[in-house]
């Protein structure tokens, strides 16, 4: 077998270096891939909110290992460390989603834009302090409103005495707690219970007492008018008299310094019911004048002429009371009605009433006049009304 030669050998020597230093580039690139790999992989902790995860992310800043996990961050929100810091191997990344809430402080709101969790957060981020809150500070921030109480003085005035009180209550009924003011249940206050308590509010307290108390009452009666087409027209008669009712009414009184300011019914009793009076209005025209009849001088009709006129009453009365009086007994002193026992000139019934204007009361005419007149007058008004009366009803 024939030996190799010089430049086969050295050709040889030259292709065993090629492999060898391919073989050496190819683990150099595996090496440089395995320390970028290396670098760029690392576990993070991942607070969002307050959830927080452990997660295998790939990236060299923050923002790479946010997007990685498709947590996106909009402007306004928290972010630490920031967006462009490089991530280390076991950090953690700590994400608050900002928002706006609706603070009341001492009654007064506003809007404030935060990336806080929870009440106290707030707290903090206001610079409030020594305030009371309507949540507890470790409560997580809703998006209800939250009032906040600062503290200030509050000016009671009970009865005589005003105390100042120094509260952070945010309503007035918890300053009249603090303040050791317990309210009856007909107690007033100046301003609502629940109006929010500011600085040199002043509070009125009324204390007002409940007595229960009774009292009787009238109930006056009405007057009714009934018309009567019996009687002429502009005369009137009582038909009955009116009476008023009688109640009992219990009550709560409600007073202020012995005087009352309101009052509730609780029961009420009435002792008699009103009556109402009654008065029937004539209705009926006026006959046309009657002229009047020649009266014989010393006759019992000449002295009912003179006697009617005595009374103030007009010939055109008398003319009435002489068809009344004809009508009943023709101006006789003795006519006398066996059937009723009416009797004399205005046909009395009985005939001794008449006695109240003389003993001589069955004889004499003038006496029977004075009481005829008297008692249509009483009774009716004018001897008109009487006459028309009976004409109605053929009696009065």
């Amino acid at each position: 077998m024939p030996l190799p030669t010089t430049s086969a050998r050295t050709a040889g020597r030259w292709s065993e270096r090629a492999r060898l230093a391919a073989q050496a580039l190819v683990l150099a690139l595996v090496v440089s891939g395995t320390s970028a790999f290396a670098v760029l992989h690392k576990t993070v902790t991942l607070d969002v909110d307050g959830t927080t995860t452990t997660v295998s992310a790939f990236g060299r800043t923050v923002g790479d290992v946010l997007a990685a996990q498709d947590v996106t961050v909009a402007e306004g929100d928290l972010v630490v460390p920031g967006l462009g810091e490089t991530v280390a191997d076991d950090a953690e990344i700590v994400v608050r989603r900002g928002r706006e809430v609706v603070v009341e402080i001492d009654g007064e709101r506003q809007s404030v834009w935060t990336t806080a969790l929870t009440v106290g957060d707030v707290l903090a981020e206001l610079d409030v302090r020594g305030a009371r809150a309507s949540a507890s500070r470790s409560a997580t921030l809703g998006r209800d409103v939250l009032r906040l109480s600062t503290a200030k003085t509050v000016h009671v005035v009970d009865g005589e005495s005003t105390t100042a009180v120094l509260t952070s209550a945010s309503t007035v009924r918890e300053a009249l707690g603090e303040a050791g003011v317990v309210l009856g249940p007909h107690d007033r206050v100046s301003v609502s219970l629940d109006a929010p308590a500011v600085d040199g509010l002043m509070v009125v307290v009324t204390r007002v007492a409940a007595v229960t108390r009774s009292e009787t009452t009238t109930q006056p009666f009405e007057t009714v008018r009934e018309e009567d087409p019996r009687l002429l027209e502009g005369s009137e008669v009582v038909r009955s008299e009116g009476r008023d009712g009688v109640r009992t009414v219990t009550f709560v009184a409600y007073e202020v310094g012995g005087v009352e300011v309101g009052r509730d019914m609780l029961a009420e009793m009435v002792l008699s019911e009103a009556s109402d009076r009654v008065v029937r209005v004539g209705t009926m025209t006026m006959p046309d004048p009657v002229a009047v009849p020649a009266v014989e001088p010393g006759t019992a009709r000449a002295i009912g002429l003179a006697m009617t006129l005595e009374r103030g009453w007009g010939e055109d009365q008398f003319a009435c009371l002489d068809q009344l009086w004809t009508k009943e007994s023709g101006w006789r002193v003795n006519a006398a009605n066996a059937s009723s026992g009416a009797y004399g000139i205005p046909q009395s019934l009985p005939g001794s009433k008449m006695a109240s204007a003389g003993a001589d009361w069955q004889t004499n005419p003038a006496t029977q006049i004075a009481w005829g007149l008297g008692y249509i007058g009483g009774r009716y008004g004018t001897p008109c009304d009487a006459w028309a009366h009976s004409q109605a009803r053929n009696w009065y």
